[in-house]
């Protein structure tokens, strides 16, 4: 059986409030195995941001154990660990998060700057990757000259540029009208299909329906886990 890409036992996470220690994760326990198209869901409050940020360590659990792609997150130094997220982890926001100043190219190679790759193979593989989302031609062109759909678009290019295992999504049709949300879900069946493990976060009914397997959320536990039998 392949090991799973993402393990977390016992995961848990409180917060200081005014209030006292609020708990937004309560002992979870996952495993996520590659190729798998998964929907985090849940209403506000019900911890699967929590979650999500904890997955991408961009947040640290308070207790309970991380495992991605094998290693565990939690006895890993800092520069190991952004070694490991970068080569695992590509990340899709709600909010594209693109530099408005920076060509749609340049948005996308910017991963592997951070990664340490020559200009060279940056400027190819950031147009390789915008060639397969569909928008080569607008290379150099700024994001303001582009719908918030091929925005998107970009944000997915600039996920996939270092051919990680995994992609995290949060909420990525969340601006987007039904008819280009549509359009992206599309393009991550088509991802997924490839291979490429997708773990997406939406409140959405229609969205959580493109993907094969469905884990809610509700007061920072796990509620259900059941497979869609949705088509990648």
């Amino acid at each position: 059986m392949t090991q799973p890409v993402i393990r977390v036992v016992g995961l848990g996470k409180s917060y200081e409030t005014a209030a006292g220690l609020f708990p937004a994760l309560r002992g979870v326990d996952l495993e996520i195995r590659p190729g798998e198209y998964i929907a985090i869901m849940g209403p506000s409050g019900s911890g699967k941001s929590t979650f999500m940020n904890l997955l991408g360590c961009l947040d640290t659990p308070s207790t309970g154990d991380y495992f991605l792609a094998g290693e565990n997150v939690g006895q890993m130094d800092k520069d190991a660990l952004a070694i490991l997220r970068n080569r695992t982890l590509g990340f899709v926001f709600q909010g594209f998060n693109l530099l408005p100043r920076m060509s749609l190219q340049d948005n996308v190679a910017l991963p592997l700057v951070y990664a340490g790759t020559d200009k060279e193979a940056r400027r190819s593989a950031a147009r390789e990757m915008l060639d397969k989302v569909g928008l080569g031609q607008y290379a150099e062109s700024l994001p303001s000259r582009i719908s918030g759909g091929q925005q998107q678009r970009v944000a997915i290019a600039r996920a996939l540029v270092n051919k990680p295992q995994l992609i995290l999504a949060d909420e990525p049709t969340g601006n987007l009208d039904s008819h280009t949300s549509e359009e992206i879900m599309r393009l991550f069946g088509e991802l997924n299909a490839e291979g490429i493990t997708i773990v997406l976060v939406t409140h959405e009914p229609d969205i959580a329906a493109h993907c094969k397997r469905q884990v809610k959320f509700l007061d920072g536990e796990i509620v259900s886990d059941h497979l869609t039998g949705a088509a990648a």
